[in-house]
C-alpha cells in the first residue's frame, strides 16, 4: 500500500510533512519544529504519530521533539554524525542505513553543507526523497557548517537518481530560488515557465512542491555547476564546478 502524504506550513515558511500507512496505522513526521502546526495536522488527518526522521539539527526542524514524546509513543531517528545536537533521539544512523517504516524502506543520504551532519530520507519503490534545507525547489541551503566541495558532492551525486522522484524540501522558497535562478540563466525559457508555474501556484493558494528531480536536474542552478551554460552566464567557463557552485551560493547570498 501507497504511503499517503500530508503536507502542511509550519512557522512563516516551513514544511511540514507527516507520511501515513494505513494498513499498519502508523504515521511519520519528517523534522519536528513548530508543534502547534504539528498537532493540527495529526488533528485533521486523525492519525497518531509513531515515528519521527529528522534530517538536521536546526531548531526549526527539532524544537517540538521533547514535547511530542511527552505526548506520544514516539521513536525519533536522526543523523549520527549530528551527535548530541538533537535531543531524545532513539536511533542514530549514516549515509547508507535503510530505515523501515510500516514496512516501507527508506535510504538515508548524505546531504551535507547546510550542517555537517544534515541527511534526507529516499524512498526507492514510491520515488520519494525528503530533502530538509539541502535542495529545494530550484536552490539550496545556505552552507552554514559545510563546505562547497562536500554539498556540491552531496548534491551532484542526487542526480544518480531517477528524474520521477518526488523531492519534499524544507521550505516555501521556490519563487525567490525561480528569481535568483532566472539571474543566472536568463534565456531558459523552460525556467521562466518554472517560474510562472510557481506564481501561479502561489496565486492560488498552493504548494509550490513536491518538486520533480527531473526538472530540479535541469534547472536548478546548484545542480548544474559543471553545465557549460551556467559556467558561462558566471563568467567561469575554466573554473571548477566546485568553485562555481561556491560562486552560485555566494551569489544567492547576497541576492
Amino acid at each position: 500500500m501507497s504511503i499517503k502524504i500530508e503536507i502542511f506550513l509550519a512557522y512563516k515558511d516551513n514544511f511540514g510533512y507527516l507520511l501515513h500507512d494505513e494498513e499498519s496505522g502508523a504515521s511519520a513526521l519528517i523534522d519536528a519544529g513548530d508543534e502547534k502546526a504539528i498537532l493540527a495536522a495529526l488533528k485533521r488527518t486523525g492519525w497518531e504519530l509513531t515515528d519521527i526522521f529528522i534530517t538536521h539539527h536546526h531548531l526549526d526542524h527539532t524544537d517540538a521533539i521533547a514535547s511530542l514524546k511527552k505526548k506520544f509513543n514516539v521513536k525519533v531517528t536522526s543523523s549520527l554524525a549530528e551527535g548530541d545536537k538533537i535531543p531524545l533521539s532513539d536511533r542514530k544512523v549514516s549515509a547508507g542505513e535503510k530505515i523501515n517504516f510500516a514496512g516501507h524502506e527508506f535510504y538515508v543520504i548524505n546531504l551535507r553543507g547546510h550542517t555537517n551532519g544534515h541527511i534526507g530520507y529516499y524512498n526507492e519503490k514510491e520515488g520519494l526523497l525528503f530533502t530538509g534545507d539541502a535542495l529545494f525547489s530550484l536552490g539550496c541551503g545556505r552552507m552554514f557548517e559545510g563546505t562547497a566541495e562536500i554539498m556540491w558532492r552531496d548534491l551532484a551525486a542526487l542526480r544518480e537518481l531517477p528524474d520521477n522522484i518526488l523531492v519534499y524540501c524544507g521550505h516555501e522558497y521556490s519563487l525567490a530560488n525561480a528569481q535568483f535562478a532566472l539571474s543566472v540563466d536568463p534565456h531558459n525559457e523552460k525556467l521562466k515557465k518554472r517560474e510562472q508555474q510557481i506564481r501561479n501556484q502561489l496565486a492560488a493558494g498552493k504548494f509550490t512542491i513536491p518538486t520533480n528531480l527531473g526538472e530540479e536536474k535541469a534547472l536548478n542552478p546548484f545542480l548544474r555547476a559543471d553545465d557549460p551554460i551556467i559556467k558561462a552566464n558566471m563568467g567561469m567557463e575554466n573554473a571548477s564546478p566546485t568553485k562555481v557552485f561556491a560562486a552560485l551560493r555566494k551569489a544567492k547570498d547576497n541576492f
